[in-house]
């Protein structure tokens, strides 16, 4: 296991590569600034104690700003078995029946929703009104209109919003949003994203219409959407979209196989993406720009991620996604740190209001126009 002497040393190596860009100074600054570390721990609960869940878990035994400490499941066998792992006292255990009694526990600060999408708002007003922080994994809801009543309710009850955005903290990738605000590509004119894989078991719930809010787009396709955006630095003003359907029995109704979008910016420069159930070995990003370009393939995998400029390889240290996530994420909900690429609520919007305009694009083979 890695120590926390290690930990930190990596966590420092990786944030020299960044410290000239204005959208890294705070993340680099937090990042090398605690040994030993004797500040706030953001304590979490976990909500949907599946796969994802435990990959988060697991990643933070390494953090030394944020600890689990609580769980939310339907399964009680899975909560004995996170009591037994991660030391979780019965008091700080809820079913989805009466977690609204987080509201009485002063030992949780935020709780993270790692459920279906579909579950992410009704659970997220629910944890609001408990008066706890709610970070919520991405897509941030199925459609925009649910995004924004999560908004809503995070504002009426004064706690945070946060969206696990993890590639936002991820070194590579800011490298390139670096080069790109520092003029190193020059005017960018075109980015590609391609994000997908084949899907297995047809039973589960990413295939299931009602839990899922959609299929690929709401899963991997979200990778190319938020990449577009931040590799380009700007919102898209415009969406066309096709979509392909080679297996009807798999991808039933409602439930996107493969759909190719393109997106237009302010600045004329477009993306060209695809976002696919039913594909292997689709994890690209490529940017070009005037004077360079930048490609990486892994682009969004769990890591270590790879890509190289015009100017050589990428070769920040890998660590792992969601330790750095999750140590940014205490800074920003307990000491009002800020994110290098915002990860609140209103940055899952603007991806949730563009997944909107593809399906809409899709059903009536128009361009529709965006404002975000």
């Amino acid at each position: 296991m890695e120590t926390r002497r290690n930990f930190l040393q990596k966590l420092a190596a990786s944030a020299i590569v960044l410290p000239m860009a204005p959208v890294t100074e705070s993340w680099a600054a937090d990042a090398i600034s605690h040994e030993p570390y004797d500040g706030p721990v953001l304590r979490v609960a976990m909500m949907g104690l599946g796969s994802y869940a435990n990959r988060v878990a697991d990643a933070m035994k390494s953090c030394v700003k944020a600890k689990i400490v609580g769980v939310v499941s339907g399964t009680p066998e899975k909560i004995t078995d996170w009591q037994d792992r991660f030391g979780i006292p019965g008091k700080n255990c809820y079913t989805y029946e009466n977690f609204d009694s987080l509201k009485s526990n002063p030992d949780i600060d935020a709780v993270y929703i790692t459920t279906p999408n579909s579950l992410h708002r009704p659970y997220a007003v629910r944890v609001a009104a408990a008066g706890k922080h709610v970070i919520s994994e991405k897509p941030m809801a199925v459609n925009a209109a649910d995004g924004q009543l999560m908004i809503d309710a995070c504002k009426k009850a004064g706690v945070k919003l946060l969206v696990g955005y993890r590639l936002h903290f991820e070194a590579r990738t800011l490298e390139v949003v670096r080069m790109r605000q520092a003029g190193e590509f020059g005017k960018i004119r075109f980015f590609q994203g391609l994000s997908g894989f084949r899907i297995g078991d047809p039973t589960q719930w990413r295939l299931n219409k009602q839990l899922a809010g959609g299929g690929s787009m709401m899963d991997i396709g979200v990778y190319s959407i938020n990449g577009a955006r931040y590799m380009l630095g700007e919102d898209p003003i415009w969406v066309t979209a096709q979509e392909t359907k080679t297996d009807p029995v798999k991808f039933k109704a409602g439930i996107d196989e493969t759909i190719q979008f393109q997106l237009g910016f302010p600045s004329g420069a477009v993306a060209s993406c695809l976002s696919t159930y039913n594909m292997n070995n689709l994890d690209r990003f490529f940017l070009t720009g005037e004077k360079g370009f930048a490609e990486m393939v892994p682009s969004t995998g769990y890591g270590p991620l790879k890509g190289k400029t015009h100017k050589g390889e990428l070769t920040s240290p890998h660590i792992t996604h969601q330790t750095q996530q999750m140590e940014q994420f205490a800074g920003i909900l307990l000491e009002g740190k800020s994110a290098p690429i915002p990860v609140d609520g209103e940055e899952g919007l603007k991806d949730l209001k563009i997944i909107d305009a593809i399906y809409e694009a899709v059903k009536t083979g128009e361009k529709v126009m965006l404002k975000l």
